[in-house]
This record gives structure tokens, sequence and C-alpha cells, in this order.
């Protein structure tokens, strides 16, 4: 299960960010092999990033290129072949179930949590069945793209339909939601705004693009006081009862509503520190 309130991108290119990256706190930490390197230092990114995640730190996740894509591919094979995985692997431009599930068989059991990207109109219409796809434990809104595939700025309301439709998608699925990041960097008060509203679409996390957004976005994301408690008291109880289904406060604890509150401790996020 997808736990994280926030996770930042830190260019695989840029190996020397990567533990300020790491420093900031985020829920996940993703080495970025697309959007944020150029095709001429692909390859040394995706050596640095393994060399990274070779390390067994908990907490790194990597996007990888388009599996449409022969950069795609080869960052494919170097996991495939690869002696670890990342916790978490983001699937940028996924427009397809199809997509998915190639990287699953390729991966076998081994594959970790997937989190496909959807940034396109294709993608938005077929999100429901990408969202159900094996392995998938979250899935993205990429505004950047999708905004530039409608011609329209990377703004609250000219993706408010798209957002709409994303999260209705993934709720059929059941599955957490991830929100684009917000570009504004010197626009404190906007973060907050954004966040706020991502929330009350129905967003369970946001990405940052500086470490510097990540307390705003945990602030925004992290679960309530009240939630913590209540989850806490609730795992008390079953575990008192020998994990045996048991009545709980007008409720009916078992497994799956467990599996839940357990999910609400893990994101705490910056609860841990309050």
């Amino acid at each position: 299960m997808f736990a994280a309130n926030s996770m930042i991108f830190v260019p695989g290119s840029r190996a020397d960010r990567f533990a300020k990256a790491k420093a900031a706190g985020a829920g996940l930490t993703v080495i970025d092999l697309e959007d944020a390197v150029p095709a001429a230092d692909k390859e040394t990114a995706r050596a640095a990033a393994l060399e990274q995640i070779a390390k067994g730190e908990p907490g790194w996740g990597l996007r990888i290129n388009a599996v449409t894509t022969a950069a795609g591919i080869a960052d494919l094979h170097a996991l495939a072949t690869g002696d670890l995985m990342p916790e978490t692997l983001l699937l940028p431009m996924v427009e397809s179930p199809v997509e998915v599930e190639i990287v699953a068989r390729v991966l076998g059991t081994r594959c970790p949590a997937l989190v496909p990207l959807v940034e396109t109109p294709k993608g938005l219409r077929h999100a429901h069945l990408i969202a159900a796809a094996p392995n998938v434990a979250a899935m993205m809104f990429g505004g950047g793209d999708f905004s530039g595939e409608l011609g329209v700025a990377l703004a609250w309301e000219p993706l408010l339909a798209a957002r709409g439709a994303f999260i209705l998608a993934c709720a059929e699925a059941k599955v957490p939601t991830i929100d684009v990041p917000f570009i504004g960097l010197d626009d404190a008060d906007g973060l907050v705004a954004e966040c706020a509203k991502a929330k009350a679409l129905g967003f369970t996390a946001k990405a940052a693009i500086h470490p510097s957004q990540v307390p705003a976005i945990e602030a925004a994301f992290a679960p309530s006081d009240r939630q913590v408690a209540e989850a806490e008291e609730a795992i008390a109880a079953y575990d008192a009862a020998g994990g045996k289904v048991i009545r709980f406060k007008g409720k009916m604890l078992e497994a799956p509503v467990i599996k839940n509150y357990r999910a609400v401790l893990e994101r705490k996020g910056s609860k841990n520190n309050a």
C-alpha cells in the first residue's frame, strides 16, 4: 500500500543532489531518469540511480523512461538484471494497462510497487483500467504534460476537469492518488492553497520539485491528530484480541479495516516529529 503524503524528485544526472533531496523528509525520494535527464546523460544517470538503490536504504523510488521508448526498455532491462529494486517504480506517459502489465511481467516476483503517471487524454480515458493493472499501488496525475496536450497553463482551473476525472477513475480501482508538483517555487501561499484544493478533491499525496515544498505538503496531507489517535486505539484493541474480528466503538474491526488504520500510521509523516 502506498503510504506517502509527499514525494520529491531529484534528477538522476545529479548524484550530488541525492542526499539533499532525501534529507528534505518527503515520504518518497524519487530519482528521475525521464524528464529531468537529457538524452545524452541517460546512461550515466541510470548507473548513478542503480548505484544509489543498490545501497538498500529505505524510502527511494525511481522514475524510469516510458516503456514505449528505447531508453525505457534499457531502464527496465537494467532493473530486471540488477540485484535490488527500488521500493516504488514510477512509470511515465502510461496510456494503456498493457504497459503496466509488461513491466510487471518483466520484473516478475521482484516487481516493486508501481505508480503509473497519467499525462495525456488517452491515458485519462483508460485510467480506470491502468489503475486496476497488476502491482499498481498508486496513480499520479502528470499535469505538466497534460497541460501541454491541452494547450493550457499548468494551473488549477484549466486542469480541474481532468483532475476530477482522474480522481473518479482511481476511486473505482481504490488506489491512492498523487497530484502534480506546484511549480511556483517562490509562492508559498499558492502551494498551501493548491494542497488544500487537491486534498479536498480527493488526492492523498502531492509531489514536490524542491525541498522547501515538502513541509507544506506534509502538513496538508498527513492524517489529523484525531485520525492518528483513532488508528492507534483500534490497532491496539485488535492486537489485544489476537487478531480476531471484534467490535470497537461501534465498528467491526477486521483485517482490511486494520490494514487501512496501519496505513494511517504509516502516513503520519511530519507528525512523527511533531
